[in-house]
């Protein structure tokens, strides 16, 4: 049987589950006009320096160059805004909302995002500051954050929207193709710019690098997001393919014990006829829709 794409019966759905996990990938993020990392010809992953960059490898051959590029992917995210489809997913944690869509849940819901521009956790910020705490406690970022760092020497983890985490960073060209000899010591350091030979915690003026998860890492939060996969009735697709990892995993976890999937995507992927539900387009019009929360969403506009 085809998947439905009845909005009614997909309600009935979100109303009936106990356990709901949301997975969100590039999709979710594309109206926002971040590009997506697959499916077209200006995805992400068909930009070369992308691929070299998501290396944990070429940070250590080439620090000045990852740094400089990451730098210019910050920009664009910090410039980028919520789009309808952030803001419905955070508005489900209203508890207004959250009783009238979910009333069945025992939890959450879930949201594990594969995203790393931070728009998701702007958009739950929006929200008065209880059902923030809510959201942001069930928001899993797998793949870290561009506004994250973390001291090679130290260990400290610090968060800034700051757009320049070196002075050096100022005097860039604008284009993300165009990079200068930056030597190491005036990349992004633990202690600033200012730092004046400390070796305190979080002061050490160690070398600083993003806190994301590069090829060859592994994603530090995924033994709990496995464990809430366990209890899952209903997995909410959002974005991604549901045949990349770790979402095709998850998938079939639960169809495996008895759940339902739901995809949300622009387009076809493989697979997706396995799903329960499948709703096509772009997700700043579906999800909204779907989640019955359109008008909720205008408080956070």
């Amino acid at each position: 049987m085809p998947p439905s794409s009845d909005m009614s019966e997909f309600r009935k759905a979100l109303a009936g589950a106990k356990n709901i996990i949301i997975a969100s990938g590039a999709g979710l993020s594309a109206p926002s006009g971040i590009a997506t990392y697959r499916g077209t010809a200006n995805s992400t992953w068909s930009n070369p320096r992308v691929v070299k960059y998501s290396r944990h490898e070429t940070f250590k051959d080439d620090p000045s160059g990852s740094w400089q590029f990451s730098h210019h992917r910050r920009l664009n995210f910090l410039a980028a805004k919520p789009n309808a489809a952030h803001l419905a997913l955070a508005a489900i944690y209203k508890p207004d909302v959250k009783s009238r869509v979910f009333p069945s849940a025992v939890s959450g819901p879930v949201h594990v995002t594969q995203n790393i521009d931070e728009l998701s956790v702007r958009a739950l910020k929006l929200l008065p500051e209880s059902s923030a705490k809510d959201g942001l406690e069930n928001l899993f970022p797998i793949h870290g954050s561009f506004f994250r760092t973390r001291c090679l020497s130290c260990k400290q983890v610090k968060h800034s929207y700051e757009p320049f985490l070196a002075e050096a960073f100022k005097d860039l060209p604008d284009g993300p193709d165009d990079f200068v000899d930056i030597p190491v010591e005036k990349l992004p350091k633990c202690g600033g710019d200012q730092w004046a030979g400390s070796n305190r915690y979080g002061n050490c003026g160690g070398l600083l690098r993003l806190d994301v998860v590069w090829f060859g890492e592994v994603p530090p939060l995924m033994g709990e997001v496995a464990r809430k996969v366990t209890w899952c009735d209903l997995l909410i697709v959002i974005g991604t393919s549901a045949v990349v990892q770790p979402v095709a995993e998850f998938a079939s976890q639960v169809r495996g014990h008895g759940g339902k999937v739901a995809v949300f995507n622009i387009d076809r992927s493989n697979h997706d006829e396995e799903a329960d539900f499948l709703f096509l387009g772009s997700c700043d019009v579906t999800v909204p829709e779907a989640f019955d929360v359109t008008m909720d969403i205008k408080d956070l506009e």
